[in-house]
């Protein structure tokens, strides 16, 4: 049995209510939700959350909230492990039995049900990892990257790449912050989920950070464009 876990705080600063606030005519939070509900991979899906009004907004939208994550791990520096960690053992004292945990970050207009399904395909086929998460490809060659000086001076971060082709340079990748798959025991026992997990492929544009009203406006022009809605 596996359960999905969405972590949603209520204290957002940079977009008040971002977790339940309207994005392309839903409350934000309704896609992480209606991706867990209807992939068919979850016995439950729960809501982690110090906010009643985001709790009732979960239940209407079809998840569970069966307890409430305590204020020591709602704020502004608490990582996600002890939240999912918290809910693990929370769950546990329900009487549910499950093998594999996913967080599902409640900010996510672009989750797709089938990566869902093939980064817990990939933690289940490849016997090393502790979690797999989805990643997406850097634009830029970061071998190539540069800092900028007090003066305005420009020096390379790698001088040894410099005159180094961009397409003879080793792709990079980082995190698209939208999923993790993991373990039971891993969310109990091992905080360092990059470096326990593999990594599934996404593209590029379906990718994006959500952090200021800038980033919400862009974001909702790209649902509208790639995704077709209003």
């Amino acid at each position: 049995m596996n359960i999905a876990v969405i972590p949603a705080r209520g204290g957002s600063k940079r977009i008040p209510r971002k977790n339940i606030r309207l994005f392309a005519g839903k409350p934000m939070i309704a896609y992480a939700i209606e991706a867990a509900t209807q992939c068919g991979l979850f016995a439950h899906v729960v809501v982690s959350t110090d906010d009643e009004e985001i709790a009732a907004t979960a239940r209407a939208l079809g998840a569970e909230t069966p307890f409430s994550r305590p204020l020591h791990l709602a704020d502004d520096h608490t990582p996600t492990v002890p939240v999912i960690a918290h809910a693990v053992t929370a769950c546990d004292n329900l009487g549910w039995r499950f093998d594999h945990v996913c967080c599902i970050y409640p900010g996510v207009p672009f989750i797709q049900q089938d990566d869902v399904k093939s980064a817990l395909n990939l933690l289940q086929n490849i016997a090393s990892a502790e979690y797999s998460f989805p990643i997406t490809k850097f634009p830029s060659a970061i071998q190539r990257a540069l800092r900028r000086m007090e003066s305005g001076r420009i020096a390379s971060f790698h001088p040894e790449h410099e005159l180094t082709r961009t397409q003879d340079l080793e792709p990079a990748y980082y995190d698209a912050g939208q999923f993790y798959w993991g373990h039971r025991y891993a969310w109990l026992n091992n905080p360092n989920i990059h470096n326990s997990g593999v990594g599934l492929v996404i593209p590029n544009w379906r990718v994006v950070d959500i952090d200021t009203p800038e980033d919400w406006r862009r974001a909702e022009t790209i649902h509208r464009t790639f995704l077709n809605q209003p």
